[in-house]
């Protein structure tokens, strides 16, 4: 198991609460979507699993984790190369093979935040959070900033490590939830 949630409660507010008794089991090589409107609670679960926010109830077992976010220009400092942004977070055992296998060449990866296209960072976000070897990648709407082409360019790479890896996946896309997961959840 790379993700085990057992009835999980949480709320902001007690008497409206996100989730009650909310239960989720995830293995490595499964891609489980979390789809609902904007304010159902769908980055609040992120930030549970992460440990960032405490349940009210229930417990949350997890493995390594590592998260590709929505924006790939925030989830970089502009001003330090992208080599060196991963290396402060990773290994960099496997750079090369990785890179070359996700169309990242050297000079990229010298370069700052600025000078990537949006498809470019957001391979390089994937990239970091592989080299930190996960068990559990979070993606939070890693393709909604990106052009249809590129959107799929990225979720072409993500699942191409499901032999590393179990992704959760946040998106708005039911067309990209339905194609790429084992397991949908809607959040209301």
């Amino acid at each position: 198991m790379v993700l085990e949630i057992r009835n999980l409660s949480f709320g902001y507010n007690k008497k409206r609460l996100l989730y009650n008794n909310f239960n989720l089991e995830m293995k490595r090589g499964e891609v489980i979507s979390i789809v609902g409107e904007s304010g159902s609670g769908k980055s609040t679960l992120f930030e549970l699993i992460s440990n960032n926010l405490k349940p009210l109830d229930g417990n949350i077992k997890r493995g390594k984790i590592a998260w590709v976010f929505q924006d790939p220009y925030s989830s970089f400092h502009p001003s330090f190369t992208i080599i060196n942004q991963i290396k402060d977070v990773a290994s960099l055992d496997g750079l090369n093979e990785l890179a070359l296998e996700m169309s990242i060449t050297k000079e990229l990866l010298y370069q700052t935040p600025n000078r990537l296209s949006g498809g470019e960072l957001q391979r390089c976000s994937i990239l970091r959070a592989l080299l930190m070897k996960p068990d559990l990648i979070l993606c939070d709407e890693p393709t909604s900033a990106l052009d249809n082409v590129i959107q799929l360019d990225v979720m072409k790479i993500l699942i191409k490590y499901l032999d590393r890896v179990g992704i959760l996946l946040i998106t708005h896309d039911i067309d990209l939830a339905n194609w790429v997961s084992d397991k949908i959840i809607s959040i209301d």
